[in-house]
């Protein structure tokens, strides 16, 4: 990967946050040394772990680094010695908070970035009382924090610039999305809108104007579907049609003096409206039965469609997955045998209605291993935006034998030949344990400008390390079942 992760964090906290933290770092490669004196700290990380696991194997079919190693400390001094990276997410309570974080300081190397997780307090009140106050910041998450991508970067009045930079580089690297508070703000940005929004829902309950479950439809329904794809700014100004946001705020912004909102005010939380609300609430949980992995599928299902789109966080996973292809590329003459794709489990996901893998996952399989081919000789997006791509032509299949769930499968991918404009593959799909093949994919791909949509010539290094295999590949026996009947030209 391009950036650097840390070797090992020291994680202050196992909570949902902190078990969240856990396993987003674990599942990147990176060790954990957890400090929770509460009884049953490791078990509940333990299940937040196993869940992130059942994620990203829905989520992405790139293979993930070898998982970390989660080592359950008995001191703050333990949690921070040797590691490269702290992160406190303890309850939002200040003096707790600067306890740790203090305790923390002293004990870690002098500059080690340490992160808080708090979703309201400012950073500078953080610092109070820690040594090198200028590498404490805060890096506030959002619940499930192995699938949700931002984190609102704080600096504090005494913070260095540099702090601030690498950890965004680090985050990043992890998949997630870093975004930088300007100044130093109660509750950062997203959780000042969130909490906007949460106080209406409580006074269109308290005033009997709807029920709790009349509100989460409203916004389910209706503008909840395009807050993956854009804001609420972006929405008001495409609701003008494009003409801009002095347009928009001309039309709309009138309606602002309107009462039709009590953004500064909140209910009395009485008895009797707290009872109404939890009423309320318990029954809708106990009617939808929303599980932890139904909230994870549907979060991997938003993320994976963005993704197929490259927009917003569905942008993010997509750079989180090429940075895990690049590490794991198998660099070009490093083997004289066929390319190996990373080994992939498959998931119990992929059974169709009679039982079985069907032949439309061998075919993902291939085009897993053409995307690992196409990585290893240098399309990225630069090449892609500025020479072009290479698109699908022709595809034939072979169904060899059956794959079942839980099979770990490895493609071998071999170059038959290639020229300027076509690269002619052939795909043997293996099944660790196997020695025949369970299935043979061939394609033909063509070099397409992407502004013109017609073919053109490969370019430039990508060219250069595309013949480089495919000499070698030359010199490779033609793979059994290799069809005559697919070629290029």
């Amino acid at each position: 990967m391009s950036v650097r992760l840390p070797r090992a964090v020291g994680l202050l906290g196992g909570g949902v946050i902190g078990g969240g933290w856990a396993a987003r770092f674990l599942l990147n490669g990176v060790d954990v040394r957890l400090y929770d004196p509460a009884p049953g700290a490791l078990d509940q990380v333990q299940r937040i772990l196993a869940n992130a696991r059942r994620a990203y194997r829905r989520l992405t079919q790139v293979t993930l680094p070898t998982e970390g190693a989660l080592n359950l400390v008995q001191s703050i001094e333990d949690a921070v010695f040797g590691v490269e990276l702290v992160q406190e997410s303890a309850p939002e309570r200040l003096e707790l908070k600067r306890q740790l974080l203090a305790t923390a300081s002293r004990a870690a190397a002098s500059d080690v970035p340490i992160c808080s997780s708090t979703s309201s307090i400012r950073a500078s009140l953080l610092q109070e009382g820690t040594d090198h106050p200028e590498r404490v910041l805060v890096a506030h998450p959002f619940n499930p924090v192995y699938l949700m991508p931002l984190v609102e970067l704080c600096a504090g009045q005494h913070t260095a610039p540099d702090t601030l930079v690498r950890m965004a580089e680090i985050y990043r690297g992890m998949g997630m999305h870093p975004l930088v508070v300007r100044k130093e703000v109660d509750g950062f940005i997203a959780n000042r809108l969130q909490e906007a929004l949460w106080r209406e829902a409580l006074w269109l309950v308290n005033d009997d104007l709807a029920t709790v479950q009349e509100v989460d439809d409203a916004v389910c329904y209706s503008f909840g579907l395009r807050r993956p794809i854009m804001g609420p700014l972006l929405t008001y100004r495409m609701a003008c049609g494009g003409a801009g946001m002095r347009k928009t705020m001309e039309r709309f912004g009138p309606y602002l003096k309107w009462p039709l909102s009590k953004l500064t005010d909140v209910p009395e939380l009485t008895d009797t409206f707290l009872d109404k609300i939890a009423e309320q609430s318990d029954a809708q949980a106990q009617a939808d039965n929303i599980t932890e992995q139904e909230r994870d599928d549907c979060l991997v299902a938003l993320l994976q469609g963005l993704r197929s789109r490259r927009r917003t966080a569905g942008e993010t996973v997509a750079r989180w997955e090429q940075g895990l292809r690049d590490g794991a590329a198998q660099p070009i003459g490093s083997d004289v045998g066929p390319l190996r794709s990373p080994t992939l489990e498959t998931p119990s996901e992929w059974l169709g209605t009679n039982g079985r893998v069907p032949e439309s996952r061998y075919l993902e399989l291939c085009t897993f291993a053409t995307n690992n081919l196409l990585s290893c000789i240098g399309v990225d997006r630069d090449y892609h935006s500025k020479c072009g791509s290479y698109y699908t032509l022709e595809t034939h299949l072979s169904d060899l034998r059956e794959i079942r769930a839980g099979d770990r499968v490895q493609v071998l991918t071999q170059i038959v030949s290639a020229d300027d404009e076509h690269i002619h593959l052939a795909h043997v799909l293996t099944v660790e344990g196997q020695v025949d093949p369970a299935g043979m994919g061939e394609q033909v791909l063509i070099h397409v400008d992407v502004g013109s949509g017609r073919r053109c010539c490969v370019q430039g290094s990508v060219r250069e390390c595309l013949m480089k295999l495919a000499r070698v590949h030359a010199e490779l026996p033609r793979p059994k079942r290799a069809s005559a009947g697919i070629a290029v030209g």
